[in-house]
């Protein structure tokens, strides 16, 4: 079908080119929406995160994406003025998706988401007693293992084995080598002291080793003993930079060992950075008023954990994905039809591009919101977590049963500050880093509509081009 308003194909181009931008600034900066506190209490590693992010938000987006989108979400204006020049809802819609994917890319930079009655009843009572009879017999076998027994050889993949770990010794294939359990509440602060402390003691059994020697024959099985907490003490991994760009920075740029060094930098960076732990004497004052469980409590409560955070970001890629397709898609049908609709619809296609692209926005740049959301405003750990996610997730659901716009942004910070005060002690809560969130709050609104604004008028005005 030839397009009714060829001669404004540019426009089409340039937001298409911005569709791009916004769609992968939304993933990056909202994925506080939905992993910022499994990262930050550790349930999920950033890659983890990754991974479930591009999963979930492309299920999100094309599964249960809206087919039809609203051209002016809400209402918030009139469609009547732009009935006689389709051509200018055109450059109006491009300017705000060029306006949005510009702030939301540098708000992300700095750090700134029917049956019957009777049959339902069978099925949801069906559905609950089959999975708790499952859950018993397989999945708290796996976790009496894990948390009771301690077994360092367990993993998530011996689950089907079921009774079997019931045993003494059972059939495990492909057993891990350490314990999966990790210290939810470690943060670089403490890594640091607790390496200096046992390199202190190492330096000291060494300074008595003479001695030792002088009163008994050397053991061959001496080289074998260390310090106690030497040998747990996890060193912390290299920034991207220096994994990736250090060890070839002396190759030429076309050997091909810097070029995989570029690639793999270009491709892990954003999920390869140490979000979670820090070293500021300020934020581990905070942390210490916030009271410590044990940490195999703390272990079963992340599997609740990562799944609340995937149904959020599931609720994020169907209802967000709207925030970039629907000014595209205005584009889209003005473009192909030249008349103005309130609805426009959204092919299946550009909600897959749309799905994918809100989960590659994290990969690449997520880390930056992880690390403002996350453990920057409280301690986090599985529990507060869960009950921050699962509050959110109410929210939202409720305001949209109420149609009620809300920012899941906001939701999710709301519910980390109301879990924080749940530990009856002001100085628990970073306010420093609150007001730096809610400032870019506040300027999102008039720095986005004065970019579109600006961006409208000039397009208006330069005969040329309309």
């Amino acid at each position: 079908m030839a397009a009714a308003l060829p001669q404004y194909g540019w426009i089409l181009a340039v937001t298409t080119i911005a569709f791009v931008f916004s769609s992968f600034g939304n993933r990056a900066n909202d994925v506080a929406n939905s992993f910022a506190t499994s990262v930050a209490a550790r349930s999920l590693t950033m890659a983890q995160a990754g991974v479930i992010s591009i999963l979930a938000e492309f299920l999100g987006a094309v599964v249960l994406g809206s087919r039809v989108t609203n051209t002016i979400k809400n209402g918030i204006i009139s469609l009547e003025p732009f009935r006689k020049s389709p051509s200018v809802l055109m450059t109006a819609m491009g300017s705000a998706e060029i306006s949005s994917a510009t702030w939301l890319m540098v708000a992300t930079r700095l750090g700134l988401e029917e049956m019957g009655a009777g049959t339902a009843c069978a099925i949801v009572l069906g559905t609950f007693f089959g999975t708790l009879a499952l859950a018993y017999v397989f999945f708290l076998s796996y976790l009496h293992r894990v948390v009771v027994l301690r077994d360092e050889r367990m993993r998530p993949w011996h689950i089907p084995l079921g009774p079997l770990l019931r045993r003494e010794s059972p059939p495990l294939y492909w057993p891990g080598r350490k314990a999966m359990l990790v210290d939810h509440y470690l943060s670089a602060h403490e890594r640091h002291q607790r390496t200096d402390d046992a390199a202190q003691q190492q330096q000291q059994q060494q300074q008595q080793q003479p001695e030792k020697d002088a009163e008994d024959p050397p053991s061959p099985d001496r080289d074998a003993d260390h310090p106690p907490g030497t040998s747990s003490i996890r060193r912390p991994d290299p920034p991207p930079h220096e994994r990736f760009l250090a060890p070839v920075a002396h190759l030429p740029l076309y050997h091909p060992r810097r070029v995989r060094g570029l690639l793999l930098f270009g491709f892990l960076q954003g999920v390869t950075r140490d979000c979670v732990t820090h070293s500021s004497n300020r934020l581990e004052a905070v942390h210490g008023k916030a009271p410590r469980y044990d940490n195999r409590i703390e272990h079963l409560w992340t599997y609740p954990q990562v799944l609340s955070a995937i149904m959020m970001s599931i609720a994020h890629g169907s209802n967000d994905v709207a925030n970039a397709v629907g000014p595209w898609a205005a584009v889209y049908q003005t473009y192909n039809t030249g008349q103005v609709g309130s609805r426009s619809p959204a092919p299946v296609w550009i909600l897959a591009v749309a799905g994918f692209l809100l989960g590659a926005g994290f990969w690449i740049m997520g880390y930056h919101i992880v690390r403002s959301l996350g453990n920057k405003i409280t301690q986090l750990s599985p529990t507060r977590g869960f009950a921050m996610e699962l509050g959110a997730a109410i929210t939202v659901l409720l305001a949209s049963r109420l149609s009620l716009p809300i920012s899941t942004t906001q939701t999710i910070t709301g519910a980390v500050v109301g879990v924080s005060l749940m530990n009856l002690d002001w100085g628990a809560t970073n306010w420093r880093q609150l007001a730096f969130i809610f400032l870019g709050w506040v300027l999102t609104l008039p720095v986005a509509g004065l970019l579109s604004g600006l961006l409208t008028a000039m397009a208006l005005n330069v005969p040329q081009f309309v």
